[in-house]
């Protein structure tokens, strides 16, 4: 073969490969982009209603002692690529509720923002926003519990006219308008303000502009709340 037509084919050679290599690299961003598609945890990907749903019967099977055994370990792999909870929670932070009991269910599930007196201030309110337009969370629960030790602990500040020490204060002034509000009801004052501030702070996230007022209105999210049994460990929805 001529030197003309060795340089011929080697020329031809190089072009082939260029255009495999500039095949191949325009495959990837599609590859890739197909991954991001798939989530997860695929039975995650529910409806507002089906996540409250699924929520309340987790719930059922922990009051009844039938909480499922859940396999951590081979859920890990799935969720180093990423996550898509069912739930955000925000809930008070007392040791002795937790949300991922109480509601039965696994890693990757819930979306979990925990501050004591579960009210929703701009770094929670912020966290719900993130679950919301990130992850696609569906549903949002506010979360109180009977006995709460922070709105008990407000009550007696409003009553006795005291300052609690430290940074105390703000739980108490987050706390105060659920507990006036419950002042003019008849009952048990605690039991009262505990489920006005749940009620409260559910409707301060769904009208919270502009992600979750906007996701809402749209039917994309619900937001409700409820209350935890410390005795029986039952959540009554009362949002």
């Amino acid at each position: 073969m001529c030197e003309r037509c060795d340089e011929a084919a080697l020329a031809r050679r190089s072009f082939l490969g260029l255009a495999a290599g500039a095949a191949a690299s325009l495959m990837l961003p599609r590859a890739g982009f197909a991954a991001a598609k798939v989530k997860p945890k695929p039975e995650n990907v529910l409806t507002p209603d089906a996540a409250l749903a699924r929520l309340m019967k987790g719930n059922a099977r922990y009051v009844a002692g039938n909480s499922t055994r859940h396999d951590f370990r081979h859920q890990r792999e799935a969720l180093v690529q990423g996550q898509n909870p069912f739930a955000g929670i925000l809930s008070c932070a007392d040791s002795r509720i937790v949300p991922d009991y109480t509601f039965d269910t696994g890693r990757g599930d819930l979306f979990v923002c925990r501050v004591a007196g579960n009210f929703a201030d701009d770094e929670s309110i912020a966290s719900c926003e993130y679950g919301v337009a990130m992850l696609g969370v569906p549903l949002l629960f506010v979360l109180g519990h009977k006995s709460c030790g922070a709105v008990d602990a407000t009550i007696k500040s409003i009553k006795e006219g005291t300052t609690l020490p430290g940074h105390l204060p703000s739980l108490v002034t987050a706390l105060t308008p659920a507990v006036k509000a419950a002042m003019a009801e008849p009952g048990n004052l605690l039991d009262n303000a505990i489920r006005e501030n749940v009620k409260m702070n559910v409707e301060k996230l769904k009208t919270a502009t502009p992600i979750i007022a906007s996701a809402v209105g749209e039917k994309k999210v619900r937001v409700v709340g409820g209350v935890y049994n410390l005795d029986s460990g039952k959540v009554e929805v009362v949002g």
